[in-house]
């Protein structure tokens, strides 16, 4: 908990408002910082706090490194939260040592990536609370209106639901692992610490059980729905809460309220005609089908060892990997193939070119948009077995903008004629679709012991090095060689360990097993 942060900072500007660029740790009264009490003193220091959280999301702080320009890498939600989650799986490939560890499943409780996803996490989720906090305390005084303040706590509430979700699918087992959930999830903190009376209070606090966490992920996610009135792709908004539900729910395996939630944000948004559109970078926050994006700039970014543009394209540091570029179900004509597009080939590798901005940075990490609500829906209505045929149209929306011909290449109820058949293509639909966008772990980690589509434990991927470019030919699935063999989900290695640094700090935590 000591690492956590003790204050609101507001400093630099950033995408043109007043925001965070740097984070202090262990100090209680940081020098040249505003102070929390003072931060919540006026409107405009009010939103510059809110700012200050969303740069948090965006930029971090990573191996205890506060005199980088910009402050971190990106952990959690700038970049860190697509790089991890693709390296987790099997449809990248980590071409140097740069993500070695969390590709190799080598990782122990004091690797840097794994342990600032979770420093970094909590630091974000302290500055919500403290600005759910300061906020509340700002509305008594009349210093804001109450509406105003609901917004700001209806962000900060979304923000603290998605990164407490974020760290259970890495430091907890998925929510069908017991029948009533009820093995060790992770801490859900809703106090805000910024004296030494709550750091000794709260360092004590255990984990909550997975079902505990989703609840008051749900109930945190709800409170956002309807307490936020800003409505931007940038800023978390009412129907981003409604569509990161869709999510929980999927996980959670309640399929009725997946499509609940999805019903609601009918008419609210379209898939782009060409799937490309959400990634050009003039269209990032411009797009009918982004929901959720954070933002960079220029001045505001997770730097070359971290943007999105730097790891994923620029320095060749992850490729797409054949597993999934030579998967017959992926067909050879799909617009998400298209050279210079959605790909770049480099020495006869694949990469994606969903973020190109190499030189300032700035493409916005999509952290949720409408097509993965459709899928959402499509998956909960197959599952349920209550209505195939809606399912199969919400497949095809999404994968028919895609297709060179979908007058012929459309899948039918005759290609899909099962539960079975549906959601195995739903799953290897969001496998292309949401390629470098993080989503892989995700999925990886809900399928443990699924009755339709299991997955145990990590798939076997290719090696830690730069493909043979011959790897990359279509024409026949990827049967090999593997490199980095498949870990079970027996295997203690399946999930992250907590970090030592906050074992040291915390006795009451117990940690996952083996490690």
């Amino acid at each position: 908990m000591k690492n956590l942060i003790k204050s609101i900072i507001v400093s630099a500007l950033v995408f043109g408002m007043n925001s965070c660029t740097e984070e202090k740790i262990l100090d209680l009264s940081p020098i040249n910082n505003i102070s929390e009490k003072d931060a919540f003193s006026t409107p405009s220091l009010i939103e510059s706090s809110m700012n200050g959280v969303y740069n948090a999301a965006a930029i971090g702080q990573y191996n205890a490194v506060p005199t980088l320009p910009n402050g971190g890498r990106g952990y959690i939600w700038g970049a860190a939260f697509i790089e991890q989650g693709e390296c987790r799986g099997e449809d990248a490939v980590n071409t140097a040592t740069f993500y070695q560890l969390t590709y190799t499943a080598t990782y122990d409780p004091t690797t840097a990536n794994n342990v600032y996803y979770w420093v970094d996490g909590y630091r974000l989720i302290n500055r919500c609370n403290l600005m759910i906090e300061g906020t509340t305390d700002a509305v008594a005084k009349g210093i804001i209106s109450k509406e105003v303040g609901d917004d700001y706590i209806g962000q900060s509430k979304f923000l603290r639901a998605i990164t407490h979700f974020e760290l259970l699918t890495y430091f907890a087992r998925p929510y069908n692992y017991t029948p009533n959930a009820d093995h060790l999830g992770i801490p859900y903190r809703e106090i805000g610490v910024n004296t030494q009376g709550e750091i000794d209070s709260e360092t004590l606090k255990p984990r909550n059980t997975v079902a505990e966490c989703y609840a008051k992920i749900l109930a945190d996610l709800t409170d956002a729905e309807n307490l936020i009135t800003t409505n931007s792709i940038a800023k978390a908004s009412k129907n981003a809460a409604i569509a990161f539900k869709t999510r929980v729910y999927l996980h959670k395996r309640d399929w009725q309220n997946v499509i609940t939630e999805g019903n609601k944000l009918n008419g609210q948004y379209t898939l782009t005609a060409n799937p490309g559109e959400p990634f050009v970078l003039a269209n990032n926050f411009t797009n009918s089908e982004s929901i959720f994006s954070i933002q960079h700039s220029a001045t505001s970014n997770p730097q070359t060892n971290g943007a999105l543009a730097s790891i994923l394209k620029n320095r060749g540091l992850v490729t797409i990997s054949p597993i999934i570029w030579r998967d017959p179900s992926w067909l050879s004509t799909d617009k998400r193939r298209e050279e210079g597009k959605m790909i770049v080939t480099v020495a006869g590798r694949k990469y994606t070119n969903k973020y190109t901005d190499v030189t300032n940075l700035s493409d916005a990490a999509p952290v949720i948009r409408y097509a993965e609500v459709l899928l959402n829906m499509a998956e909960a209505y197959a599952r349920m077995g209550s209505d195939l045929t809606e399912s199969l149209n919400l497949l095809n929306k999404v994968r028919n903008r895609s297709l060179a011909n979908p007058a012929d290449e459309s899948y039918t109820s005759a290609d899909l004629n099962s539960t079975p058949a549906l959601v195995n293509a739903i799953l290897k639909e969001r496998r292309i679709e949401f390629l470098m966008e993080g989503r892989r772990w995700s999925d990886i980690h809900r399928l443990q012991g699924d009755d339709i589509a299991p997955i145990d434990g990590i798939p076997a991927k290719l090696a830690n090095a730069a493909p043979a470019p011959e790897l990359f030919t279509l024409g026949t699935p990827y049967t090999g060689p593997y490199g980095v063999p498949a870990i079970p989900a027996s295997d203690y290695k399946f999930l992250w360990p907590i970090p030592q640094i906050e074992m040291n700090t915390n006795p009451a935590l117990v940690q996952n097993p083996n490690w």
